[in-house]
């Protein structure tokens, strides 16, 4: 699978890139035809300390799955949000399976 990482108006630390590196491979047990991932990394301007915004399409054949997650550090936001798509992958497969 290939991952893109894209952060809008500041660097990433190479040790955040291995994180989601990490994070978003593991989706890649719950299915076997996804293309690629594209994760973007941004700080919303909210007033609140939870203003990291982590945001993930994974690339599948038919349809592409997205998360969108909010916390106060981009790992939570990522975690979840890798969370959030391996439930929509459970639940895509078991659709097709009923078919």
């Amino acid at each position: 699978m290939n991952i893109t990482i894209e952060s809008v108006h500041f660097d990433t630390a190479e040790r955040l890139e291995d994180f989601i590196n990490q994070k978003v491979g593991k989706l890649d047990q719950f299915s076997d035809s996804i293309i690629g991932a594209e994760v973007t990394l941004r700080l919303d301007k909210a007033e609140t300390s939870e203003n990291k915004v982590a945001e993930i399409e994974l690339d599948i054949p038919g349809s592409n799955l997205f998360a969108k997650k909010q916390s106060k550090t981009f790992e939570e936001s990522v975690d979840q949000a890798c969370e959030a798509l391996r439930k929509q992958l459970i639940k895509r497969k078991e659709k097709l399976k009923a078919k």
